[in-house]
């Protein structure tokens, strides 16, 4: 249970010696060498040696637990990147930078780039996770719409895209959805919702023996193909959910996925950025993974955030970079 008064969150030399037991439990390591050798690493003492600094005698450099994590070299209390972290892990529908700063004391600015740091961290890796779904398992796709779109999609002849006089989906940001059901979901940001697109995201995130569950678009048709089964909802007649014997045929469970994204982005963040979007998306996916109903708690959950925070640096100049899948 989270408790306010804990010393992590208070004080600096506590919150290290917290981040220290999450990422050396067998001991310090070498984030520069790799050297894990107590007897090749040396705790640094002295009145002009701040605390929590080591010497690694392999490659002869010093180190701490923040070296190759996105605290590193950071001014700010260790113990204000903890309670942060915590406090981003265990707000369902996130947190504002405004709040952030309030809470913690600081600047605008610094919690706004504490929170981009925090998402970075939040950031699965889905190459080493592997495909989700497989056989006898379920996963439902969808794609929604949100926000307006920075740089306006230009019609083929140059002129911009409308559908009687209104800016069609074609003006909004693009986000694909997967999730598998009872388990974990990906959501993606892409620049064009076509079927090749679609499909990329598809075969690359869920395995083929997978039942897959969509509506009626036909971005899903030709794909669904690849799948072991592929059975979809008609929505535009008014049909959400189908019964086929002991199956239930629907994608609410990724819709439910996006309702809570679209109310944290709408009714908390408010605005933002499209070059940041697919970060706002690793903090959403990041939370549903590890939701209350796979018996996560919002302690395990922020320990998994500062153990991920490791080799995920984030400078200002990597801040504003766009990233479409």
């Amino acid at each position: 249970m989270f408790n306010l008064t804990n010393e992590i969150y208070h004080d600096a030399d506590k919150a290290r010696q917290h981040l220290e037991a999450i990422h050396w439990p067998h001991g310090p390591f070498c984030p520069h060498c790799g050297n894990a050798d107590p007897e090749r690493i040396t705790k640094m003492a002295g009145k002009s040696t701040r605390p929590g600094v080591y010497k690694c005698n392999e490659c002869r450099l010093p180190f701490t637990v923040t070296v190759g994590t996105v605290f590193e070299r950071s001014k700010i209390g260790l113990h204000k990147w903890v309670l942060a972290s915590h406090l981003y892990a265990s707000s369902k529908k996130g947190m504002s930078a405004h709040q952030l700063h309030r809470m913690l004391g600081v600047t605008y600015k610094t919690a706004w780039f504490m929170a981009h740091r925090i998402r970075e961290a939040m950031k699965e890796d889905v190459a080493s996770a592997g495909p989700i779904g497989g056989e006898g398992k379920t996963v439902e796709a969808d794609e929604t719409y949100i926000g307006k779109r920075e740089t306006p999609r230009k019609h083929r002849k140059g002129h911009p895209y409308t559908k009687k006089g209104k800016g069609g989906g074609a003006q909004k940001r693009i986000v694909v959805g997967l999730v598998e059901r009872g388990g974990k979901a990906r959501m993606f940001h892409l620049n064009d919702a076509t079927a090749s697109t679609v499909r990329d995201v598809l075969v690359r995130n869920v395995s083929r023996d997978t039942t897959l569950y969509t509506d009626s678009s036909r971005l899903y048709t030709v794909t669904g193909e690849e799948y072991a089964s592929h059975k979809t909802t008609n929505h535009s007649a008014g049909e959400y959910v189908r019964y086929e014997g002991a199956e239930t045929i629907h994608s609410n469970t990724i819709e439910g996925v996006f309702s809570v994204f679209k109310r944290g982005m709408i009714g908390v963040y408010q605005h933002c950025g499209e070059a940041h979007l697919h970060r706002y998306l690793a903090e959403f996916d990041f939370r549903y993974n590890r939701r209350a109903a796979l018996k996560v708690s919002d302690a395990e959950r922020a320990s998994d955030l500062l153990r991920m925070a490791r080799d995920k640096r984030l400078t200002y100049r990597r801040i504003g970079e766009t990233s479409y899948t």
